[in-house]
């Protein structure tokens, strides 16, 4: 059951992260601009080492668009993509500490050096303002307070799966 709702929700969350991403992106003009450079070609997202108790994500496979925006290509991707990045995703946990750090995993690229370069400066230079955001909603007031507590939100998940991936240690056995 628990397989059967994944597959229902996998992609209705991997359309949301889409949007999200394309928010992002449509924010700073260089980025659009560097990404319409690559329009027609592909990048994919390998998660290697998915835990197999867990359900197996969606397929990670996007598409450039004419305006530098990023399409999901859902089960229609291409055999061969135009960038891999693969992550090694063993430990989702920690995929998720890194994430809310702000830290950047580890990972592996093959294909188009060009892609890979403005895919990598992307990644080293663009931030959500999720702040500005929520101030057009409501007000900069409650978004200033709103900001302060995902902040410290974050920061309490962040110590806990810090704790707890240091206690799953202390735990595992350890060969003579």
């Amino acid at each position: 059951m628990f397989h059967t709702l994944s597959a229902l929700l996998a992609p209705a969350a991997v359309e949301r992260l889409t949007l999200v991403i394309n928010h992002v992106l449509a924010s700073e003009a260089v980025a659009t601009e560097r990404m319409r450079r690559h329009a027609g070609r592909s990048i994919e997202l390998l998660l290697v080492g998915w835990p197999a108790l867990l359900p197996a994500p969606p397929a990670l496979a996007f598409a450039v668009t004419p305006a530098g925006l990023l399409e999901w290509c859902g089960a229609e991707r291409q055999a061969v993509a135009d960038l891999s990045v693969r992550v090694a995703a063993a430990n989702p946990a920690l995929l998720l500490t890194q994430a809310l750090a702000g830290k950047l995993p580890a990972v592996e690229i093959d294909g188009d050096a060009q892609l890979a370069t403005d895919v990598n400066w992307l990644l080293q230079n663009l931030r959500w303002d999720v702040e500005a955001d929520l101030a057009q909603v409501v007000g900069p007031l409650a978004a200033r307070t709103l900001a302060q507590l995902g902040s410290a939100l974050a920061g309490a998940m962040r110590a806990g799966l810090q704790v707890a991936g240091s206690l799953g240690d202390r735990l595992r056995p350890r060969s003579p």
